[in-house]
């Protein structure tokens, strides 16, 4: 009885230990406080012009709306992602804000690995890198007139994935930022832009299925390398049920489906070190690290590496 006791005592004092040495509540707090300065800087260098892929969009974005004036009310939503009143930035900030709410998260690890998400994504490298997107929509409408960075040709891209040109605005595609899959009474999801970007129904062949789409998509940041930092918690679940509403329905046909985020396409050329050591997009979704918190901020990032440049200049030569 007596040596019962004294294990139960054991048992009782081992997690009251552990429970001192829990220190994640402690990270989240310095990762928060640490991710709204970085958010801040981040403001400062898109308003004051110190980010490359930002001041290239505008420029991008400015020269084919005077080659293309119908197209220029959507570049100019476009181009709102050089500043912080973009979607991109907004989206950090908001979820920035979302993460101080524990009860936004279903346990203290998603809520750790969401600010740690948070602190990476707002990394100038990183986000400077992010806007490669946007920016090769904007290059691909100007039909090769406009040199695409981070990035190798359309061309050469569709040849090594096998991929399927779904037309302008494809890189987009995917992203929670710009739209959303939306199922209809068959369950099969079709992409639905979101306000102003709607444009780019008119200049796509046709609806883009999720099925289609996800075994004939081309390379895009997002969905190759960004979207474990770029994605919230939220956005990942419903990520994951359409592809889990998709593949049941491919079942019952007795077909195979497989997640667009299963492989990795070809396509990135001169990221910078911040995204070339970020998770695979893939990973989105798993448990946060275990890892220390000094180890994943103790050296910050420097943003020697996101001034990446193109192979052409702003105009290609004919």
């Amino acid at each position: 009885m007596a040596g019962m006791l004294i294990r139960v005592l054991t048992v009782i004092m081992a997690l009251s230990l552990a429970g001192c040495g829990d220190d994640r509540p402690e990270q989240i707090a310095k990762y928060q406080q640490l991710t709204q300065q970085r958010l801040e800087t981040l403001s400062t260098m898109l308003n004051d012009g110190q980010l490359r892929n930002a001041n290239l969009l505008q420029q991008y974005t400015r020269v084919l709306s005077q080659q293309k004036p119908d197209l220029a009310p959507l570049l100019n939503e476009l181009a709102t992602d050089a500043t912080n009143r973009g979607p991109m930035f907004t989206s950090l900030t908001r979820r920035s804000t979302e993460a101080q709410n524990a009860a936004n998260f279903v346990d203290i690890d998603q809520q750790l690995a969401e600010v740690e998400n948070l602190y990476q994504a707002a990394d100038p490298s990183l986000y400077n890198d992010m806007l490669s997107d946007p920016l090769n929509v904007v290059a691909d409408m100007s039909d090769g007139a406009l040199a695409r960075v981070n990035s190798i040709s359309r061309e050469a891209a569709a040849l090594a994935n096998g991929s399927e040109d779904f037309g302008a605005g494809s890189q987009l595609v995917g992203n929670p930022s710009y739209g959303g899959w939306q199922t209809g009474s068959n369950g099969m999801s079709i992409w639905a832009w979101y306000g102003m970007y709607s444009m780019f129904s008119n200049l796509t062949r046709g609806p883009i299925g999720y099925d289609r789409w996800s075994s004939r998509r081309n390379y895009s940041y997002y969905n190759d390398v960004g979207r474990y930092r770029y994605t919230s918690p939220k956005q990942a679940r419903a990520q994951t049920q359409t592809y889990e509403r998709t593949k049941k329905q491919y079942s019952s046909q007795g077909k195979r489906f497989d997640s667009p985020y299963a492989k990795s396409r070809t396509g990135s050329t001169s990221l910078s070190r911040q995204s070339t050591s970020t998770p695979k997009a893939s990973s989105t979704g798993r448990t946060a690290s275990k890892s220390k918190f000094r180890s994943n901020y103790s050296k910050d990032s420097s943003f020697r590496n996101s001034s990446s440049r193109t192979t052409r200049g702003v105009r290609r030569g004919k």
